[in-house]
């Protein structure tokens, strides 16, 4: 599943957290003292002025916290570096202003792709995540307003649902053949000059331009070696999204120019045309276009095909019956899920079933409101089905003997001759609980025990 999904909604708790354990830095803040007006004199500052003010900050502050994270280089967390930030804080204020702060390299990280692949993350230490949180609260209001409407990803009020629906819509209307575009390492391969000039073309502030510059050019480090970069803006910091947005929407603009349907959600493009020769053109047409971005398309997973069949963010279509184009899970995210529900209910975990079920029913919550949009009941009630399988197999490894099955079964209202046939079954957990236990161990049991419903 794509890895991860960009602004989440602040939970109230983490807010007074932060004023409540980071109050010196807050003064920090908004000590006017610290910072010397004339430092905004001459050097075209007035947004990046706006983006440190004090409100701005302690926003920016609180949505840090709120999202966690890992340290940087400096292995300082959200805590530390609050308290280191009490007393730098007015320093690296001033030095933001005057044009001269540098930032620190981010720490490479890589995760596993769910094709087998890896994904490179640049994690900024937690400092540099303030301030550019700070920026892209003030830059988002600016920017967000002059993208494509067929542009979906890390958005306000957008998300990839809603780029799924525009898809099936598109193809209810009759365009059947999808220009399925996929960019190869597209944050690793932005172009710092190129993204720049777009940008300033979009923002007239010398001080802004000058830090995202000194952002993209901070270098990264691998291994305690920093390694300096003229291209890529690595994923992990706030600012990265929006500046990937910046960089692609010189095409959605040409592809609206030209009239086409399309969806696209961060460097995910579908392009939906009614033949396989206008798709051939638009096809040849975003490679141009993207070519001239120095962005490469991966052939490997791009192609001009019938939208039945491909996926797009993790969900296929479908046609019913009377001609309806309906929405599913595609191939891939299926397995991965059951592959991922059978390492979250290994019978030898030595979990109690609460547990268990406390560490299931956050995946599964997560993976239903990503794919809340899925018209497939059957499939669910399979799912569903499955997993209480699996748990009821838990619970009679728990009880162990027979005697204890017994009792326990008498407990939870069974009949004496159904609790005996199952306690003398006692070693054979798997194939025992999809038996007499399915009436003891009922749907209402894992309902009262938690286990959300995927149905």
């Amino acid at each position: 599943m794509p890895m991860q999904q960009a602004m989440r909604q602040m939970p109230a708790q983490a807010g007074r957290e932060a004023v409540g354990q980071g109050e010196a830095l807050l003064d920090a803040f908004s000590g006017e003292a610290n910072c010397p007006r004339h430092a905004t004199g001459d050097t075209g500052t007035a947004l990046l002025a706006a983006a440190l003010t004090t409100e701005n900050l302690r926003r920016a502050f609180k949505r840090v916290r709120a999202n966690k994270g890992a340290a940087g280089i400096d292995g300082l967390d959200i805590d530390q570096t609050s308290r280191h930030l009490a007393t730098a804080w007015p320093g690296i204020r001033e030095q933001l202003m005057a044009g001269t702060y540098r930032p620190s390299p981010v720490r490479r990280v890589t995760i596993p792709k769910p094709d087998g692949g890896e994904r490179e993350l640049g994690i900024p230490t937690v400092t540099d995540r303030l301030i550019q949180q700070a920026l892209l609260q003030v830059l988002q209001p600016i920017l967000d307003p002059t993208f494509s409407e067929h542009s979906y990803g890390f958005r306000p009020g957008r998300r990839a649902q809603d780029a799924v629906l525009a898809a099936q819509a598109y193809v209810q209307s009759g365009l059947r053949v999808v220009v399925d575009v996929d960019l190869s390492k597209f944050f690793d391969r932005i172009n710092h000059d190129i993204l720049i000039d777009r940008l300033r073309k979009r923002i007239d502030d010398a001080g802004v331009i000058r830090l995202i510059r000194a952002y993209l050019n901070s270098g990264i480090m691998d291994h305690g070696v920093v390694l300096g970069r003229t291209d890529g803006a690595p994923q992990g910091g706030p600012l990265s999204p929006l500046l990937g947005n910046v960089m692609l929407d010189e095409v959605d603009k040409e592809l609206e120019r030209r009239g086409h349907c399309f969806a696209r959600y961060a460097d995910d493009c579908n392009v939906y045309v009614r033949s396989r020769k206008a798709g051939e053109r638009v096809m040849a047409l975003l490679r141009r276009c993207y070519a001239k971005l120095h962005l490469v398309v991966n052939e490997g997973k791009s192609a001009v095909a019938s939208v039945f069949g491909r996926k797009f963010l993790g969900y296929s279509l479908w046609v019913a019956r009377g001609g309806e184009v309906k929405r599913g899970v595609a191939d891939k995210p299926l397995p991965a899920f059951k592959q991922r529900i059978r390492e979250l209910t290994r019978r030898c975990g030595g979990r109690s079933m609460a547990d268990v079920v406390s560490t299931l029913r956050s995946y599964i919550l997560g993976w239903k409101g990503y794919f809340q949009l899925a018209q497939t009941p059957k499939v669910w009630r399979t799912l569903d089905e499955w997993m209480r399988h699996r748990l009821r197999a838990i619970q009679l490894k728990h009880w162990k003997r027979g005697s204890t099955m017994y009792r326990e079964l008498l407990k939870l209202g069974a009949y004496p001759s159904v609790a005996k046939q199952v306690a003398a079954n006692s070693r054979r957990w798997w194939r025992n609980s999809d038996r007499l236990l399915k009436t003891v161990l009922t749907i209402g049991y894992f309902d009262r025990l938690g286990v959300p419903r995927l149905s």
